[in-house]
């Protein structure tokens, strides 16, 4: 898979998890990263130190990306410090309670809305500029194999990644013409501090490697997977991919 130098990636929630994952194999295809984080500072800045070591250039930017304002001020400050921003990778996200419908908080459909929809659209728009002058544009949205089963007590989270796979679906109509490609990664169960708590109340285990055994090859799916898939679309190799879709979850 070819190199990624000269390119920019902004990623998301990319101080731990998936996000940690992609903004360093990301980097190490060669791609300065702007690490963007939430409340984990100290996770952010370790990141950026493993970039660094690897020679290439790094910053932290805390911002919730849920709030349009706070997005204009991320973009606007990585912009500072970075020539411009060639791959967006909207990787930041929460999970919804686990509720009902009848029962979930109007406020938890909010914060998980404004999370997975509002903040992709939010950050679309703000590098989209920039990004239309460079050679080459990506965009990733990572969403959920959720949307293939839309599970009952999950309709926040599911709503979500639903309406990013369509605003990706509508971007990668729209910037085409600007040789911005928009994509969608969408893992399964995977093994992250969200995927741990989730196993264990969903699946009654004690940790989430008790599902190795009953799971596609022989374990659970690991960050590094989904790094692997947004490396691919990004690439030369990936040039042609627009408006696809990759799920992660071991053929189900």
């Amino acid at each position: 898979m070819s190199s990624l130098a000269g390119r920019v990636a902004l990623v998301t929630g990319g101080g731990r998890g998936i996000g940690r994952a992609i903004a360093l194999r990301l980097a190490r295809d060669g791609a300065d990263v702007a690490v963007n984080y939430r409340r984990d500072a100290d996770a952010a800045a370790e990141v950026v130190r493993e970039i660094e070591a690897m020679g290439r250039t790094a910053k932290a930017y805390a911002a919730s990306v849920d709030r349009f304002e706070e997005c204009a001020t991320l973009v606007a400050a990585v912009l500072a410090d970075f020539p411009a921003i060639d791959i967006l990778v909207n990787n930041a996200g929460i999970a919804s309670r686990g509720q009902p419908v009848a029962d979930t908080d109007p406020g938890e459909l909010e914060r998980v809305l404004r999370t997975h929809a509002f903040a992709p659209h939010y950050m679309a728009k703000l590098v989209l500029p920039t990004m239309r002058a460079r050679p080459r544009g990506d965009i990733i949205m990572i969403s959920s194999v959720a949307t293939l089963y839309n599970a009952a007590n999950g309709a926040p989270y599911n709503m979500g990644k639903a309406a990013v796979e369509a605003l990706a679906q509508t971007l990668a109509k729209e910037e085409r013409k600007h040789g911005i490609r928009t994509n969608i990664v969408a893992p399964g169960l995977t093994v992250t501090d969200m995927g741990e708590r989730l196993a264990k109340a969903t699946r009654g285990v004690a940790s989430i490697h008790d599902l190795d055994a009953q799971s596609p090859f022989g374990r659970v799916s690991t960050p590094e997977d989904v790094a692997a898939a947004v490396a691919y679309f990004v690439s030369t190799d990936g040039e042609y991919a627009n408006g696809q879709k990759i799920n992660l979850h071991g053929g189900g």
